[in-house]
């Protein structure tokens, strides 16, 4: 299933009255339907993705079910995604760890700094953490300040944990793993260029906004690109983005050196994952303007007011943010 978080059309009526317009979740059919699980069955009427996740073996059935049915429930049940506002499919994470997972990008990002490659890059997965109260959909990015000063894109695969898991093997790390999605770790470049000087961070230079979206897709609907390996699940599917139309980024989520499984395994060493957590693949070969610009592929650019970033992942989406300037933030 390709599963979204929605806010409905404002003053929507139903035959007991007004939907309260709060964040709600179904499915996409087709093109640009989203089946409303709330208008299709009472039980998900204050169902939340992160409820659906936390209670998956009671309601994914359900959910699965109605998705199979689809034909034949009334037009009533179903929404376009002209009318409906899509929001992040998780628009509040328990946490958010972004990995280091590209050899590509991190050897390229560092020569291009002066700097060898990091031989520990190879013994274990790295990440750090983010701000998960600071999640962004498709639409708008209101940004200021020195936020806007060299902005960066990144593009990145994400995973959500869909199960509570501790000390996991590789094996139980993928089976925890509920489904994937499209990440966009924006960067405030001059402000980490900064703070890191210090040896801690990213902190100011990431914790403004980070992109989820379109969709949360579940593992089956990818059964034909995730393919097993010795390191754990592979995801096969090519990334791309551009910046107002023109292509910048190519890649692909399976050459990521740490596969997700890794990981997972990884940060749930000797702590317990909760359903609800997502893990960022950290950004892929040529996936921002800071390695882009530094390989002279692009020539000191970086996103501005009314810019327009679209990342795309074969089979996950796309997502796509407009840059508006917003001198309050």
């Amino acid at each position: 299933m390709k599963l979204v978080s929605f806010l409905p059309p404002e003053g929507e009526t139903s035959q007991s009255g007004v939907f309260r317009r709060h964040p709600r979740v179904g499915a996409v059919i087709g093109e640009d339907r989203i089946l409303d699980f709330a208008r299709a069955h009472p039980r998900f009427a204050n169902v939340s993705m992160l409820d659906l996740l936390r209670r998956s073996a009671e309601l994914l059935p359900e959910a699965r079910a109605l998705v199979g049915m689809a034909s034949e429930l009334p037009r009533e049940a179903f929404l376009s995604e002209a009318t409906a506002t899509l929001l992040a499919p998780l628009p509040r994470p328990v946490s958010i760890r972004d990995g280091y997972a590209f050899r590509q990008h991190v050897e390229t990002a560092r020569r291009n700094r002066g700097l060898p490659m990091i031989p520990e890059f190879d013994d274990f997965p790295v990440f750090y953490f983010t701000n998960a109260l600071a999640v962004v959909g498709p639409g708008e990015l209101r940004v200021g300040g020195r936020r806007l000063e060299k902005l960066d894109f990144e593009l990145e695969c994400f995973c959500v944990i869909g199960r509570r898991v501790t000390s996991p093997t590789l094996e139980e790390a993928d089976d925890a793993i509920f489904g994937y999605g499209v990440m966009n770790d924006f960067s405030a470049r001059a402000l980490q260029m900064e703070e890191m000087k210090l040896n801690l961070g990213p902190a100011k230079g990431k914790d403004f906004a980070t992109g989820l979206g379109p969709w949360l897709v579940t593992k089956d609907e990818l059964e034909g690109r995730l393919r097993p390996s010795p390191k754990g699940n592979v995801l096969h599917a090519a990334m791309t983005a551009t910046v107002n139309h023109v292509p910048v980024s190519r890649g692909d989520v399976s050459q990521m050196d740490w596969t997700f499984a890794e990981i997972v395994r990884r940060a749930a060493d000797g702590v317990v994952l909760e359903p609800g957590e997502v893990i960022g693949s950290g950004t892929v070969g040529t996936g921002c303007f800071l390695e882009l610009n530094g390989s002279k592929v692009t020539h000191d650019q970086w996103l501005g007011p009314g810019d327009v970033v679209s990342l795309t992942i074969d089979g996950l989406g796309t997502l796509t943010n407009s840059i508006v300037e917003d001198p309050g933030r």
